[in-house]
């Protein structure tokens, strides 16, 4: 075990975005305590519905979703509205660039009064609470917050990690306590290819090269040309990238691409096995093996070759769950099962595991709110049981329905709720998991099994039987830590210069644009110059200090 969790707040540092401070010049607002409570006059008791007793308009910047039609004219949306009286003018980031529009739109001055699912890390939250435009929202939390007490009580975790060093909440999380994300670095590999060329299922990263190349040369899909891909993957969502699957087979990393060794933080990417994982995906490239586009495509993209018409094309393909690349309901997605974790030539064999199912900074209120008190409300609200079920599902009766007696959850106890549709498509009926909710491990095994729908019993499966087995030790694992805003500030902009270069450097090793070894030791230099060490020290000393080493 990592240790006991103490009281005082922790959290990751982001490493995925840049910040433009410019916005957070603005500062906070001054205070009017007469329009304060004039606002507050409009919202109803806690815990009442409608939240405010005329209609009152919210301006909310929301993550483009694939798997929404229109958040404008969404069911969900409607009956939220209808429900609360708060009637929400929508602004939709471009998916693929949200972090830029965020960053525009803060440093502009003229942001929403709520920000939702725009991937508020940490570290802005902290940057930002600081100059107040970002709001706390501990009173809001201590007079209205009737869900998000529950969730502190259902989720031991979740007020501790909400709460940054300064003793301020500035975000509403998402909780989804999925058995199956919990070790999300999975690879999937197609099982009827391995049928159709009488392969067993690979083991070691030598196995698996062979059975790639196998895919490439024999013809595994049938329709007499060679058109397979034997291995592709994207660059948006790590569990989409190469870097986590396969380096396991070298080298122990959590999520974050750290590990503990000996009391001490370390970073994967600048370890001798690294390099070493660098030389086997770089063979598997210069054979064909790799799909080109692999280190340019986004997940819809790749989801465009999965789908793609007459015969398939993808051998192996790392994701988190196969509707990454494939349409949940298509009869391709009996094809591809999980391939365990691969066993590479020092017999390292490790898959990552994080236990904290907390998503930061999914719904924040800024200073631009006309009314609070109304905004965290319905953020609030939307933690609620019923809203979590239309958010995350849809509507009872049609797209989930209460289970009968005798029907089993996946966790083989009596059902609560089960499915009546197939997620993942492009619909307008709910949110698609976007916005607080609140979805406990009881919650999520408390669906029934339905043999109908075999995307969950399939997850929980696999990941049981061939991951959870190779979990790398939770010891090993750099925990939730806590820093200072002005740490955070200075990790936020020396962790994203990292990032890009590791990135844009892992891509030319792979691909061959550059030669491993000569450019290794300038890569490490490169990391040094980036300031590496100063980053590991920040972390070092966060985690001496915490009660995770004690």
């Amino acid at each position: 075990m990592v240790g006991k969790r103490g009281k005082s707040p922790f959290f990751w540092p982001a490493a995925a975005a840049a910040l433009l401070l410019l916005g957070a010049c603005n500062g906070a607002k001054p205070g009017n305590g007469t329009a304060d409570a004039d606002r507050d006059a409009q919202v109803t008791e806690a815990g009442v519905l409608p939240i405010t007793r005329q209609k009152t308009m919210l301006r909310v910047m929301v993550r483009g979703s694939g798997n929404v039609e229109n958040f404008a004219t969404n069911e969900f949306t409607k009956w939220l509205e209808e429900k609360t009286n708060i009637q929400i003018e929508w602004e939709v980031a471009p998916e693929q660039t949200y972090q830029e529009k965020l960053n525009v739109t803060l440093a502009s001055g003229d942001y929403p009064d709520v920000l939702l699912n725009m991937g508020i890390s940490p570290n802005k939250q902290s940057i930002y609470g600081k100059d107040g435009v970002f709001v706390p929202l501990n009173d809001y939390i201590e007079k209205y917050g009737v869900e998000t007490k529950k969730m502190y009580a259902q989720v031991p975790y979740a007020q501790e990690l909400m709460t940054l060093p300064d003793g301020n909440v500035y975000a509403l999380p998402q909780i989804n306590e999925c058995y199956h994300c919990a070790y999300g670095q999975k690879m999937w590999i197609n099982q009827a290819w391995l049928d159709e060329l009488g392969l067993p299922m690979p083991v070691t990263t030598e196995q698996f090269y062979e059975t790639l190349k196998a895919f490439k040369k024999r013809d595994p899909n049938g329709n007499g040309k060679a058109d397979e891909i034997p291995l592709a993957g994207a660059i948006n969502g790590p569990s989409a990238s190469f870097e986590h699957f396969i380096m396991g087979a070298f080298i122990e990393k959590d999520n974050s691409l750290k590990y503990i060794r000996d009391g001490r933080i370390q970073v994967a990417y600048s370890q001798p096995e690294w390099k070493e994982g660098l030389h086997y995906l770089n063979r598997l490239y210069e054979v064909g093996l790799i799909a080109a586009q692999s280190f340019t495509q986004d997940r819809n993209q790749l989801k465009q070759l999965g789908t793609s018409p007459g015969f398939e094309v993808l051998g192996a393909v790392p994701a988190q769950n196969p509707t990454v690349f494939l349409e949940p309901d298509s009869p391709r997605m009996k094809q591809y099962v999980a391939l365990p974790p691969l066993r590479g030539t020092e017999g390292v064999r490790s898959t990552a595991y994080n236990p904290y199912a907390m998503a930061y900074g999914t719904y924040v209120v800024t200073n631009n709110a006309r009314n609070p008190a109304a905004a965290f409300r319905l953020g609030d609200f939307l933690l609620s049981e019923e809203a979590t079920m239309r958010s995350t599902i849809g509507r009872p009766g049609l797209e989930w329905d209460k289970a009968s007696p005798g029907e089993l959850g996946l966790d083989g106890r009596q059902a609560k709720w089960k499915q009546l549709v197939t997620f993942g498509k492009l619909q307008n009926v709910h949110w698609a998991q976007y916005g607080p909710s609140l979805r406990t491990n009881a919650y999520r095994l408390s669906q029934y099994a339905d043999p109908k729908y075999p995307l969950e019993i399939m997850l929980y499966n696999e990941t049981q039987h061939k991951y959870e087995p190779y979990r790398m030790d939770p010891s090993k694992s750099v925990p939730p830590l806590f820093f200072t805003s002005e740490q955070a500030e200075e990790l936020t902009h020396i962790e994203k210069a990292i990032t890009d270069y590791r990135t844009e450097f892992f891509a030319k090793a792979v691909t061959g644009a550059i030669e491993i070894e000569s450019e290794w030791p300038h890569y490490l230099s490169a990391l040094d110059k980036l300031g590496l060490d100063r980053v590991l020290a920040l972390y070092q000393q966060a985690y001496d200090a915490s009660r995770w080493k004690k």
